[in-house]
C-alpha cells in the first residue's frame, strides 16, 4: 500500500478526506481539552498497531485490490496473534433485501442461549463474557426497559416475570451514525449498521448516542483461545476487533447475506425469534408484522428500529 494512502486520494474537490484530516477538524470543533478526552483511548493503543493498519483507507475508499490485500493481511495477523487459520470475507448486501427481526416475548424463557451463541459466533473477548445481546428480566405488566434486570441469576422462567432480549435495533435513523466524527459507522443498503473497525478512533460518541446501549467498546485486546475462534469471519462483522474500537450486532451479516440465519436465532430453544427480508411479502417476518400486534422500543424517539417485539394474543 502506498505511503500516501492516509492523505486521501490527492484529487482536488473529490470529497475524500483522510482520518488525520478529520481528526484535525474534530480537534478544531471540539477544542483541545474535549478532543484530548475524545481520543484518549486511541493514544493508549495506537502504539500497538502496524503502519499498514494505521495507513489503511476507509472501507468505502478501498478498491477491490486494496480490499483483497487488507483481508489477507488481517488473516495473517490473526494467525500471528492468535495462532488460528481464519477466512475473512466481505459479502456485499443483496439488492431487494432489507433485513428485519421480530421477537415473541410470550415464548422467550430467559435462558440466554441467544447471548451465548452471539458470544461464540462473533469472536467476543472471553474473560469479559461479552455479547451483543442483553436479556432483561421484566416484571409482568411493565414495559419499561430501564426497570429490567439484565443480571438475574435465578432459575428461569420465574412465574411473575417475562424476558426481553435487547440488541442493536438497526434503526432507520441511527443516532450512532450521525455522531461519528470520522464516518467509521454507517447504514448499509440492507439496513444493517456496520463499523469499519480499522477506521474507528475509539471516541465512543456512538456508544453515548445509542438509546438501546447496543454498542460495545474493546478496552483491551480480545482474549480468545485458538481452538475457540470462529474461522468464518466477515470484515464488517465478526472478525476479531482491534483494541480501542467500537463494535455492535450486525445481524451476523457474514451468515445472513449468504442465506443463513443469525446465530442467536438458531440457538433459541423456544422459537421466539423471527428473521427475514422485510421487502419479501412471503417472508415469515412480513407475516408477523401483518398478523401480530408488534411494537418497537422507545418509539417516541422516532428512530424507526427494524427490530420488533410482540406477544401471542
Amino acid at each position: 500500500m502506498s505511503s500516501d494512502s492516509n492523505s486521501g486520494c490527492g484529487k482536488e474537490d473529490c470529497g475524500c478526506v483522510s482520518r488525520r484530516t478529520v481528526m484535525k477538524g474534530v480537534g478544531v470543533t471540539l477544542g483541545a481539552a474535549a478532543f484530548a478526552r475524545a481520543i484518549a483511548p486511541l493514544t493508549e493503543w495506537a502504539q500497538n498497531i502496524s503502519a499498514d493498519e494505521f495507513l489503511q483507507k476507509h472501507y468505502k475508499e478501498l478498491s477491490l485490490i486494496d480490499l483483497k490485500v487488507v483481508l489477507r493481511r488481517l488473516e495473517k495477523e490473526t494467525k500471528e496473534h492468535y495462532g488460528a487459520d481464519v477466512t475473512i470475507s466481505d459479502t456485499k448486501p443483496q439488492e431487494g433485501v432489507k433485513f428485519g427481526y421480530a421477537l415473541n416475548l410470550s415464548v422467550c424463557n430467559g435462558c440466554r442461549k441467544c447471548a451465548e451463541a452471539c458470544h461464540l459466533e462473533n469472536n467476543h473477548d472471553r474473560p469479559s463474557n461479552q455479547s451483543y445481546i442483553r436479556v432483561f428480566e421484566m416484571q409482568k405488566g411493565s414495559m419499561d426497559m430501564e426497570q429490567g434486570n439484565a443480571h438475574y441469576d435465578k432459575p428461569v422462567p420465574q412465574p411473575d416475570k417475562f424476558y426481553m432480549p435487547v440488541q442493536c435495533q438497526q434503526c432507520e435513523h441511527p443516532p450512532c451514525v450521525d455522531v461519528c466524527p470520522v464516518e467509521a459507522t454507517w447504514k448499509e443498503p440492507d439496513g444493517i449498521v456496520v463499523v469499519d473497525y480499522n477506521w474507528c478512533i475509539g471516541c465512543r460518541y456512538c456508544e453515548a448516542a445509542c438509546p438501546y446501549h447496543a454498542r460495545r467498546f474493546n478496552w483491551t485486546k480480545p482474549v480468545i483461545p485458538k481452538e475457540e475462534i470462529n474461522p468464518d469471519q466477515g470484515y464488517l462483522s465478526n472478525r476479531i476487533r482491534p483494541q480501542g474500537t467500537m463494535e455492535k450486532c450486525t445481524f451476523c451479516l457474514h451468515r445472513t447475506r449468504n442465506g443463513r440465519l443469525p446465530a442467536c436465532l438458531e440457538a433459541c430453544p423456544t422459537g421466539a425469534r423471527v428473521f427475514g427480508n422485510l421487502l419479501d411479502p412471503n417472508s415469515e417476518i412480513r407475516w408477523v408484522l401483518e398478523h401480530k400486534r408488534v411494537f418497537i422500543l422507545k418509539e417516541d424517539l422516532g428512530l424507526k428500529p427494524q427490530f420488533f417485539y410482540f406477544f401471542d394474543s
